[in-house]
């Protein structure tokens, strides 16, 4: 398992309800609410930020096979919407993009294949694909059970079964050191200490984490 992004997207939440200030890797940005869900639109709210990003995503793919095929198409507009449905128990969402050529002569064959260029970019494979969203909160209270691995004078690994929810980030990124077919399954030898630190503080239900030894 392999993150698109090097550096997650996170974000914090005080008491100003109910801006959100959004870290990405190159800076910040606030998200917020409508006023009238009780926010002061001081950002773009969550189904904005998700629209805005299958419109970026489209343009950019657009673009992309656009300079390649070396047409002559200098503007591309995109503009998206959602509405949802519900039949019984079951809600269903539509996402409406509409692409446009503003001031650029295109031709109803390169329309219809950059249509299907715009229907497969990462973004919409992701919205229309299989996508499950895994949630996990981190835990740093004390449990009976700990299992220490150490490497020596310098740290130890300390899991706590109770804890692990099994997220797969320490056995995918860091094989060497975490492997579920070895006894033990952590070899805090096969890897350099900031190595497994930096590993460990990526766990997100607080199942591992380091000790420093004297």
């Amino acid at each position: 398992m392999q993150y698109k992004l090097e550096k997650p997207v996170s974000g914090t939440i005080g008491t100003v309800k109910y801006q959100c200030t959004i870290q990405w890797r190159n800076g910040t940005f606030i998200a917020d609410e409508p006023v009238k869900t009780g926010g002061l639109d001081t950002g773009p709210d969550p189904f904005t930020l998700l629209l805005a990003s299958l419109v970026s995503c489209t343009l950019a793919t657009l673009r992309m096979y656009i300079d390649r095929k070396q047409w002559d198409i200098p503007n591309i507009a995109v503009s998206a919407n959602m509405f949802q449905t519900k039949q019984g128990e079951e809600l269903q969402t539509f996402l409406d993009r509409d692409i446009s050529f503003p001031g650029v002569e295109v031709s109803a064959e390169q329309k219809d294949r950059l249509a299907e260029i715009a229907a497969n970019c990462p973004v919409s494979k992701i919205l229309e694909g299989n996508t499950k969203v895994r949630t996990y909160v981190y835990h740093e209270e004390d449990v009976d059970k700990k299992i220490k691995y150490s490497n020596g004078d310098d740290i130890t690994v300390v899991w706590k079964p109770e804890l692990c929810k099994h997220s797969g980030r320490c056995v995918t990124q860091l094989p060497q050191v975490f492997n579920l077919k070895a006894h033990p399954w952590v070899n805090a030898n096969g890897a350099d200490s900031q190595t497994i630190i930096d590993q460990v503080n990526k766990c997100p239900t607080g199942a591992l984490s380091i000790q420093k030894n004297n």
